[in-house]
């Protein structure tokens, strides 16, 4: 009878125990689903037009893939100092009519007075509708987009919205797009809020305050450069004027990290090793440009 006691005794201390805990539950799971839900609507907020005071340039495309609305503009390459100290000439923008059968395909792009649709927002919205990359097959690019969201554990829609974007700046710039996806791999693990010590900012960790100029087309200030379009694009024409600089893709990867001629401390192969693993996983080639 004692043991039949004790065991009625401590289901029943077991049973309270599961209710306690399913209770607490039911009150702390809602409220976690929306406070995720507010940092979500927070961090989508920060890359909206009405915070980026974006020029009307920044708001135009010039092609099928940027109707994404991923801004147009061609750069005239100038002489730049490394990354990391000196400031580059401010580049020429040029823009071009939105085509009608890009805007029939998907919808009108938002301009930086049609608040609150972001511009990187818009980006993720039309890669949901799977527009496609030129010279880039539909299986390649899934495989692509799966192996960044993978990997560096972003959603699925946003790694597309980032390829597009790469794909984009690498076509203007006459860069291997591959090329620049590693470089945000390496530099920020594709976080578009990250910044280090030294205050390099954004998914290509450029130094903002060394390149601000560059920023002023898209409205400027620290904002700015935490937009990942705007980062890439300002990214990617540094390394572009680095490449050309030093003469070299090596060369002009330690000019980006700011290393001088002593060395990267490995930065430049991490950089073309992460290329590879890309290439390997999408199993589009790399561009030798």
């Amino acid at each position: 009878m004692n043991q039949v006691g004790e065991f009625v005794h401590v289901s029943a201390i077991y049973l309270g125990i599961a209710v306690l805990v399913t209770l607490a539950l039911s009150v702390t799971v809602p409220s976690l689903r929306l406070q995720s839900q507010q940092i979500h609507s927070a961090l989508l907020a920060s890359l909206r037009p009405d915070t980026i005071q974006s020029s009307s340039s920044f708001a135009q495309v010039n092609d099928n893939m940027l109707a994404a609305a991923m801004p147009s503009e061609s750069t005239a390459p100038g002489g730049v100092d490394d990354q990391a100290v000196g400031s580059p000439e401010a580049s020429s923008v040029t823009t071009s009519p939105v085509p009608a059968a890009s805007v029939a395909a998907t919808k009108t792009v938002p301009k930086s007075e049609d608040a609150p649709v972001g511009f990187f927002s818009y980006a993720m919205g039309a890669e949901a509708r799977n527009l496609s990359i030129p010279n880039v097959t539909k299986a390649q690019s899934q495989a692509l987009r799966s192996y960044i969201a993978r990997k560096y554990q972003i959603a699925y829609n946003a790694a597309g919205a980032l390829i597009k974007a790469a794909f984009t700046v690498g076509k203007e710039q006459h860069l291997d797009p591959q090329l620049l996806l590693a470089v945000i791999a390496i530099e920020s693990r594709y976080n578009p809020f990250a910044e280090s010590h030294v205050g390099a900012q954004g998914l290509m960790q450029v130094m903002t305050g060394v390149h601000k100029d560059k920023f002023a087309r898209f409205g400027g200030g620290p904002v700015a450069a935490l937009n990942p379009i705007a980062n890439i694009r300002v990214g990617s024409q540094i390394l572009k004027d680095c490449i050309k600089r030093r003469g070299s893709l090596e060369g002009g990867l330690a000019c980006y990290v700011g290393s001088g001629s002593s060395g990267d401390g490995g930065y430049g192969a991490k950089v073309l090793a992460e290329r590879r693993r890309i290439a390997l996983a999408s199993g589009i080639p790399i561009s030798r440009k």
